[in-house]
């Protein structure tokens, strides 16, 4: 069992017995990894024992800033001082100290490796080659655990130049076309053991999504379901743009009376760009529903988990809020941003707090957006795909939050084809490992 120490209290996870044979893979070998998975298999819980529990030198970063903060790393381009855009073979200029820096890593862990293009990915191996000075080796030497799930979020294509040299260099752009691949092997690990789900059925289908196999049985049967009338009251609103998600949330705080209240972040340090993990303003009234960005790390247990809703009952210098008929007061929360460096004293890596975000971790909740929804459980939603499903994956992400097939409602039928599925990504997984035996 993990015991996590989250500003100044332990918190315990207990790992299944796959996330515990998959952790110890990581610990007891250089093997460089892909741990995946479908919706609700447990990667977080498992990349927060690792980060928590490893004997290694490990450094966590992430393709983008909140993805970051989220599991307590640094963006890969400021982890790396890599431009934005394409890299290609331009030359990577490195100081003394970030040489330190990448000297001194055992382990690179990094999480929604989906969203990182093969270009990004090579710029890591030559910078840890140039920085070591191991350029006939793979990452310098560096072992690489990468986490996440090509089926659910994919890397965002760039402008036509961008997309011409893509073409012109790779297969796709995933991670997994990278050319570091041609000089190392990567074995892929996936999670089967679904935590968010439990109904047979639900599960089926939500696997036959995934994997673009969805039958007329299957479609009929989910836009049954979906095709009921939605309850008036606590049921969030799954969208694909942020216009639609702003237009309802804009609109349903309008109807209720009383005033707002505007509570603001307290930003101390360089977040760099706009990337918060939650609203800089947060406009809330009385009766407002709001969903939880993180979990509570209070002293009386988990009154609340990241993604849970409830409705403003009370706001004064807290934010009091019902949850299943049980009130809860709410204080702001302090996310960390972590910058890693070199210890010369101590011959190893730093890891310091160089920005914190303060705000109320709460978010107007009758609608978000399909991305953000990310990683998040509800017991029931409409999903809402608009005219289409423009990315692939999307109707996957949305359909997978849902704990229970009775709590799927649907803005209009699915449609064949707002099933999307890389053909690039079916390649790759084809490749999957069985997870390695339990020790006895």
């Amino acid at each position: 069992m993990m015991r996590r120490r989250y500003c100044g209290l332990v918190i315990s996870v207990q790992l299944s017995p796959e996330q515990q044979a998959v952790f110890d893979r990581i610990e007891t070998t250089r093997e460089n990894l892909f741990v995946t998975g479908r919706a609700g298999t447990g990667k977080s819980t498992l990349l927060t024992h690792l980060a928590w529990n490893t004997s290694k030198q490990i450094v966590i970063c992430a393709p983008t800033g909140v993805a970051a903060l989220n599991v307590g790393g640094q963006t890969i381009h400021s982890l790396f001082r890599l431009p934005i855009g394409v890299i290609a073979d331009h030359d990577i200029e490195q100081s003394g100290e970030l040489k330190k820096l990448l000297n001194a890593i055992g382990t690179l862990v990094i999480d929604e490796v989906s969203m990182v293009n093969a270009d990004l990915l090579d710029a890591i191996d030559r910078s840890l080659r140039q920085a070591r000075q191991r350029q006939h080796e793979a990452f310098g030497g560096v072992q690489v655990v990468l986490f996440g799930d090509p089926y659910q979020l994919a890397p965002v294509p760039g402008e036509g130049d961008e997309r011409a040299y893509f073409a012109d260099r790779y297969r796709s752009m995933w991670f997994f076309d990278a050319k570091v691949w041609d000089d190392a092997e990567l074995t892929i690990y996936e999670l089967t053991t679904i935590h968010r789900q439990h109904e047979e059925e639900f599960k089926f289908m939500l696997n036959a999504v995934r994997h673009g196999q969805v039958t007329s049985e299957i479609a009929e049967r989910l836009n049954e379901v979906g095709e009921r009338s939605v309850p008036a009251d606590d049921v969030i609103t799954l969208a694909t743009t942020n216009a639609t998600v702003s237009r309802i949330n804009a609109s349903q705080l309008a109807r209720l009376p009383g005033r707002v209240f505007t509570a603001n972040a307290d930003i101390n340090g360089e977040f760099g760009g706009r990337a918060f993990p939650a609203d800089e303003e947060l406009e809330l009234k009385i009766g407002a529903r709001v969903m939880f960005l993180r979990n509570d790390t209070g002293g009386d247990g988990q009154r609340w988990v990241n993604g849970s809703v409830g409705t403003v009952l009370k706001i004064d210098t807290a934010v009091w809020v019902e949850i299943d008929g049980d009130r809860h007061e709410v204080r702001p929360a302090v996310w960390e941003k972590f910058k890693y460096s070199y210890s010369a004293l101590t011959k190893s890596l730093r890891k310091d707090v160089v920005a914190e975000f303060t705000q109320f971790p709460l978010r107007l909740a009758w609608a978000v957006t399909i991305h953000k929804s990310q990683g998040k459980t509800y017991e029931r939603a409409v999903i809402d795909l608009g005219q289409r499903s423009f990315a692939p994956g999307q109707t996957y992400v949305a359909l997978s939050r849902i704990s229970t097939l009775d709590g799927l409602y649907l803005s209009r039928p699915l449609r064949p084809s707002d099933i999307i599925i890389d053909d690039n990504v079916v390649r790759f997984m084809s490749r999957a490992t069985a997870i390695p035996a339990i020790k006895a």
